[in-house]
């Protein structure tokens, strides 16, 4: 992007942006990168919000302890995933009732939902295993 701007000469900045839709500022950085021949470093991916499990350490665990006793696993066993019937809004209530974390503090139920999904929790209504039902249809009989 830089050799070509310099290229281009005065006003080359401003076409690139204009034209090609190119960030100014990006291009600045380009041409003081080839002017020095230092490479400069922004640490993109250094950026952004911390995890929950960051601020809170206990976080998962104590998510983990309410909703064990409120689970169980798939009644057809064909997968592992366990269902749970509390939702991500009844597992942020009981974390503040029962184990005092701070609402403020504490993050959305979106969050929690999250949570639940990645430690391997489905939030659905647990279903019971039924019997399957055998037909009672009756038989015709070939004399008729």
């Amino acid at each position: 992007m830089a050799q070509t701007v310099v290229k281009l000469g005065f006003g080359g900045q401003r076409l690139a942006h204009r034209e090609l839709a190119w960030n100014r500022d990006t291009i600045r950085k380009g041409i003081k990168e080839l002017t020095t021949g230092i490479t400069c470093v922004d640490n993109y991916s250094g950026k952004g919000r911390y995890k929950a499990e960051e601020h809170l350490p206990n976080l998962l665990e104590d998510i983990k302890n309410l909703v064990d006793s409120q689970s169980q696993t798939d009644p057809s066993f064909k997968s592992q995933r366990l269902y749970t019937r509390l939702s991500a809004s009844a597992v942020r209530k009981q974390l503040i009732e029962k184990y005092g974390y701070n609402a403020q503090d504490l993050p959305t139920s979106e969050t929690i939902r999250v949570k639940l999904n990645d430690l391997g929790y489905t939030t659905r209504r647990v279903k019971k295993v039924l019997p399957q039902k055998k037909s009672q249809k009756p038989k015709q009989s070939l004399s008729n």
